[in-house]
């Protein structure tokens, strides 16, 4: 009965002075709100580079030219390129666990039909590409391994060039040039928008990689060569395995290739985002930190304020504990009213936020949890203080306070 009494009386100081009471609460208000709405907007972003990692396939390791050693001079992905179709075959043939491969050549080309022309990317690939990339076709077909191994001169199409190569009309069975190459489209992609980086990914031609080869680009090796692992555990090992492969292919020559997971490319891809949560969710935690010491500085005043009340209620014979849970009790509600306030305002602040803007939003429970969690506890923290001084006051001289 002690503990409701005390609680009683603690809501009914706090009822005396509401106004001062929410300016008090404001400062964890602001804090949690801002917390919520800084992690909310971090957790969108980053789910939004992994849905992008995500679209290029599932369990998909990737084999970058580059990282060699020429003259004592190093390079990065993409200095050079010794990848050829032979060690694509290799891997397909030679590591247990993979389930396709497709080698890929990428070149920037203007391709025209009926009288319009589109500058596009041209991705010469394996029959494997769209299963690779998770990739279905919306109509059509997918060019086979004959088509492959004759150099056909037949593309599928995303649904970019559809709409501005072949507006209103059924692309299927038509004819796209690409450097006055004809080739005849008979598949076409299903949409898949823009990824993270603004790539609008309908906006390419897939033609096999030897007509890519021989007929656009006239080059001997690949860009890249794309693999997709059975199950994500095998990764790890697949991915060393290629990498003893290939430098066993080159008899002991320092590598001129990376091997890249799609693990990896999503922790780098979201390690900025990251990084950015954390820096603006620590600046949001300060903004609680000073609503903590607020509510401090007001339950000092309030001791100040109310002396003699202190001292009336000792006389008649409560506890120095009944004083401090008193006092500490005002400090916890204080804080959790302004935590439960901020949750509010922080969720409609991220739904806003994702209205008006269009950033994606991401409200975790985790998130509002350890929030009131933290407001709740700043309470106790800096109410302890404030609560311990009232609960050690001594009667007479409290009595005599004016």
């Amino acid at each position: 009965m002690r503990v409701v009494a005390t609680n009683i009386i603690a809501l009914r100081a706090l009822r005396r002075n509401k106004m001062r009471s929410i300016l008090t609460a404001l400062g964890i208000i602001i804090g949690v709100a801002a917390v919520i709405a800084t992690v909310s907007i971090g957790n969108g972003a980053k789910s939004q580079v992994e849905a992008s990692i995500a679209s290029l396939g599932q369990n998909v390791i990737t084999i970058f030219p580059g990282n060699f050693t020429s003259g004592g001079a190093r390079g990065g992905w993409g200095s050079a390129s010794s990848l050829t179709p032979e060690d694509a075959l290799a891997v397909q043939n030679e590591i247990s666990g993979v389930v396709a491969v497709s080698a890929e050549v990428r070149d920037r080309q203007q391709v025209l039909a009926n009288g319009l022309n589109w500058n596009t990317t041209i991705f010469g690939e394996s029959p494997e590409f769209p299963s690779i990339r998770d990739w279905r076709l919306s109509d059509g077909v997918m060019f086979g391994e004959a088509e492959v191994r004759s150099a056909g001169k037949v593309a599928v199409i995303g649904q970019t060039i559809a709409d501005q190569i072949f507006p209103g009309t059924d692309p299927i069975g038509q004819t796209l040039r690409i450097r006055n190459i004809p080739f005849k489209v008979i598949g076409i992609l299903s949409p898949k928008g823009f990824n993270y980086f603004g790539t609008d990914q309908d906006d390419a031609v897939v033609i096999p990689y030897t007509s890519a080869m021989r007929r656009v680009s006239r080059r001997t090796n690949l860009n890249t060569i794309i693999i997709q692992a059975y199950s994500p555990e095998q990764m790890p090992r697949i991915q060393q395995e290629i990498t003893d492969l290939l430098q066993q292919r080159r008899q002991g020559r320092d590598p001129d290739f990376t091997v890249r997971n799609q693990l990896e490319l999503a922790e780098a891809a979201t390690a900025t985002s990251r990084t950015m949560t954390a820096l603006l969710g620590a600046i949001a935690g300060v903004s609680l930190i000073v609503g903590g010491i607020g509510i401090m500085n007001i339950m000092l005043v309030s001791v100040t304020e109310r002396t003699r009340e202190i001292g009336i209620r000792l006389a008649i014979g409560a506890h120095d504990r009944d004083i401090r849970l008193q006092f500490l009790i005002e400090a916890v509600i204080l804080s959790l009213l302004g935590g439960t306030l901020g949750i509010l305002l922080g969720i409609g602040a991220s739904q806003l936020i994702s209205k008006f803007n269009g950033l994606p939003v991401l409200i975790s429970p985790w998130s509002i949890i350890v929030s009131f969690a933290v407001a709740g506890a700043f309470g106790i923290i800096f109410g302890f203080y404030p609560a311990h001084k009232a609960a050690k006051l001594d009667p007479i001289d409290a009595l005599r306070f004016e």
